[in-house]
C-alpha cells in the first residue's frame, strides 16, 4: 500500500475515534513516514495518559520500606518509586479537651509568657461581695457555695458575663469547722448522692474545688466516688489545697479527671498589704514554673486591690482557670521526662 493510501485510511480511522482533524492528519503522516517506531512511541505516550489496569492506583496503598506507604501513581515505570509519599494510615493521639489550650493561652504560650489564673471562692451567700466579684475580668473564675439560696441565680448571671463557674464543694475539715449543709464526710455511705446534689445546685459548672476539706481530701477512698462522678460529668477538680496531705491529684488521675493545685491564697490575712504581697508571690511563682493559680474571697479589701492590680502590667498574662491548669499539667509532664 502506498503512503498516500495509508495516510488517508489512518486519517479516517482517527476521525471515527473522535480525534480532531489536525492531530489525525499529523498522526497518520507520522506513521507513514516513521513506521513502527512512531507507533510504539505513541502507544507508550498514550499509555501514560490512559493507563491500563496494572498502572492504576491500587485501592489499598502499597506498603514500602521504612513503614511509609505510597500511593501508586500511573504513568511511571516503577509505581511508587517516584510517587509522592503519603503516610497511611494517619494515626492521631489528640490531647483531651482540657489539655487543649484556648486561643488566649496559645498566644501566651507562643511568646513564652508566664500565666496566672484567679478563682474567687465562697460566692453566693454574700450578695454584695458576689456582685463585686462578678465585675472582675471574665477570666477570673467564680466558685459558688451550692447550699446558698441565691447560688443558682447568681451562677447563671456570672456565666452570662463570661466567667467560668465552679462548685465550691463543702468537705470535712480537720478542725470542728462545719463546712455547711450537704458536706462530704470521710466514710459516708451517701457521698455520691451528696456530691451530685451539690453539683446540680450550680448551673453551668465546669468543675469543682473544695470548701474546707483538709480532712476529706486526705482520704483517697472517700475521694473515689466523687472523682467517679466528675469523670462521668466531664468536670475537673481544682484542689484548693487546704491541707498538707491532699490526695486529690492522685485520685483524680486514677479516674482520668483533670486536676491542678492552688499555689497562693490571696487573703488568709485580710489586709491590703497582705493581698498585695500575695499577688507579688503569685507573679514570682508563675515566672518560675510557667503558671500559677491563686484563690481569693469576696472581701472588700481583696476585691478592691485585685481590681486595681489586674489593670497593671506585671509581666504575666491572666488566663482562665482551665488554661492555667493545662499549662501546669504540661509543665509537670515535661518535668517528669
Amino acid at each position: 500500500m502506498d503512503q498516500e493510501s495509508l495516510i488517508r485510511r489512518l486519517g479516517l480511522f482517527a476521525r471515527r475515534h473522535g480525534w480532531d482533524g489536525g492531530f489525525a492528519l499529523l498522526f497518520a503522516a507520522g506513521v507513514a513516514l516513521g513506521g513502527n517506531a512512531i507507533v510504539s512511541g505513541a502507544l507508550a505516550f498514550g499509555g501514560g495518559l490512559l493507563p491500563g489496569i496494572e498502572a492504576q492506583a491500587d485501592d489499598q496503598p502499597a506498603r514500602v520500606a521504612q513503614g511509609v506507604a505510597r500511593l501508586s501513581m500511573f504513568g511511571f515505570a516503577e509505581p511508587g518509586r517516584y510517587a509522592p509519599a503519603v503516610l497511611f494510615p494517619v494515626t492521631s493521639h489528640d490531647l483531651p479537651n482540657w489539655l487543649r489550650p484556648s486561643e488566649g493561652l496559645a498566644r501566651a504560650l507562643s511568646v513564652r509568657d508566664p500565666v496566672i489564673a484567679i478563682c474567687m471562692d465562697d460566692l453566693g451567700e454574700d450578695l454584695a461581695g458576689t456582685d463585686h466579684a462578678m465585675a472582675l475580668p471574665k477570666e477570673v473564675a467564680m466558685s459558688f457555695l451550692p447550699y446558698a439560696e441565691t447560688t443558682p441565680f447568681l451562677a447563671q448571671e456570672a456565666a452570662a458575663k463570661g466567667h467560668d463557674i465552679l462548685v465550691h464543694m463543702p468537705m470535712q475539715a480537720l478542725s470542728s469547722t462545719n463546712p455547711g449543709p450537704m458536706s462530704l464526710s470521710v466514710g459516708a455511705a451517701d457521698l455520691a448522692m451528696r456530691a451530685a446534689w451539690n453539683i446540680d445546685r450550680v448551673p453551668g459548672a465546669i468543675g469543682i474545688n473544695n470548701h474546707e476539706g483538709s480532712r476529706f481530701t486526705a482520704d483517697a477512698a472517700s475521694l473515689a466516688p466523687v472523682a467517679k462522678i466528675l469523670a462521668e460529668r466531664r468536670l475537673f477538680f481544682f484542689d484548693s489545697r487546704t491541707g498538707p496531705t491532699s490526695k486529690v491529684m492522685e485520685v483524680a488521675a486514677r479516674y482520668g479527671v483533670p486536676s491542678a493545685e492552688r499555689d497562693i491564697f490571696l487573703d488568709d490575712t485580710i489586709s491590703e498589704e497582705e493581698v498585695r504581697h500575695q499577688l507579688d508571690l503569685l507573679v514570682m511563682v508563675a515566672k518560675r514554673q510557667g503558671a500559677a493559680i491563686a484563690i481569693g474571697h469576696p472581701h472588700d479589701v481583696t476585691l478592691t486591690v485585685l481590681a486595681e492590680w489586674l489593670k497593671q502590667n506585671h509581666g504575666v498574662t491572666l488566663v482562665r482557670l482551665p488554661d492555667a491548669m493545662t499549662r501546669k499539667a504540661q509543665a509537670q509532664m515535661l518535668a517528669s521526662r
